[in-house]
């Protein structure tokens, strides 16, 4: 028996919409059709952050609490709306990815049952350059969201010393994302130099609070600056798109003073981030004006490796890269 659908009217085109009244948050019982709705709410400044370039698509047949799985390219009989662009990774592979262009290709993705937009930092026209540097305050065992707050100041005043403008984000979890415009000069390893030079001056500033370390044995009850997630098909989830959580929390665009006034991250949600925008509008609608550069945190990375600090361990799945140490566990190694 045919699944019910419903046609949802985008600007002049037509989205068809199956299973509309499929819970996909079992804790606040919102629905696909209320996810589309969402979508249609928030698609100018979604779009602004995270169209025209690669996106992967967190799809979930079920629910949030269900199997999830990743998808990069259009599957067969996306329409033509639907974009892509080839892109190179680590790996050397090359591989075409996912472009939103347009509203109607927003609710198509959630037509695929997408529920967390995971947007690269470059744009279409150009994958190998990110127009953005991107921090993720990660609060480890011990620590939340207000401690991520706490030193979110202290690195906004080390990259604006590196000359740039830090913008906030929340993760939509416990995090907090900082993003800085930056022009499109330097491919992905460079700006992870960049991140890492940042991190390490902000934990020079703040070691009781920030850790730079990559094993988590390592790290304690502080905020990692997570600098792998700068590399090549690295993402966080995007501004305005749900995470797949059970209260259908939202990466949410908030201002500094917000931040500093205790913004509490679980009231952006589904439900609630369209009349945010309604009442306040987009925080982020001027992120991309002005663009920095990031030659003063590359030049605090060239001083740093002179000091003898040197390259950092990436993600396992990663090639092996020149200048890094041993992919292994500090208690291993000392066993070993």
């Amino acid at each position: 028996m045919a699944s019910e659908r419903i046609t949802i009217e985008v600007g002049d085109r037509e989205v068809s919409l199956s299973s509309p009244n499929r819970v996909i948050w079992p804790e606040s019982g919102i629905t696909k059709r209320e996810l589309a709705e969402y979508f249609l709410a928030v698609a100018e400044p979604f779009l602004r952050a995270n169209g025209h370039r690669p996106v992967s698509l967190e799809r979930f047949p079920d629910t949030v609490d269900g199997e999830r799985f990743f998808s990069k390219n259009p599957p067969r009989g996306a329409p033509d709306y639907v974009h892509e662009v080839m892109c190179t990774y680590n790996s050397g592979r090359r591989h075409p990815q996912v472009v939103l262009d347009e509203a109607a290709a927003i609710v198509w993705a959630v037509q695929m049952n997408t529920v967390v937009f995971h947007p690269w930092a470059s744009l279409a026209n150009d994958t190998d350059n990110p127009v953005e540097l991107r921090i993720d305050l990660d609060p480890q065992p011990g620590t939340d969201f207000a401690d991520a707050a706490a030193v979110a100041p202290a690195l906004r005043e080390v990259l604006r010393e590196a000359g740039l403008e830090p913008w906030l984000k929340t993760s939509g979890n416990r995090g907090i994302h900082v993003f800085c415009p930056i022009e499109p000069t330097h491919e992905f390893l460079d700006v992870r130099h960049a991140v890492i030079a940042a991190g390490r001056e902000l934990a020079r500033r703040l070691p009781d609070a920030v850790t730079m370390d990559w094993w988590k044995e390592e790290r304690g009850a502080r905020i990692f600056v997570d600098f792998n997630q700068a590399n090549r098909d690295r993402t966080m989830a995007g501004a305005y798109s749900p995470r797949a959580l059970p209260s259908a929390t939202v990466a949410t665009p908030i201002t500094w003073d917000e931040l500093a006034d205790g913004v509490d991250p679980t009231a952006f949600t589904v439900r609630t981030v369209p009349e945010r925008l309604a009442a306040i509008g987009d925080p982020w609608e001027g992120l991309q004006r002005s663009p920095g550069r990031i030659d003063t945190l590359l030049q605090w990375w060239q001083r740093d490796l002179e000091a003898g600090l040197g390259e950092l361990p990436f993600p396992p799945e990663f090639p092996k890269m020149p200048g890094e140490p041993p992919r292994v566990q500090p208690s291993r190694a000392k066993k070993d």
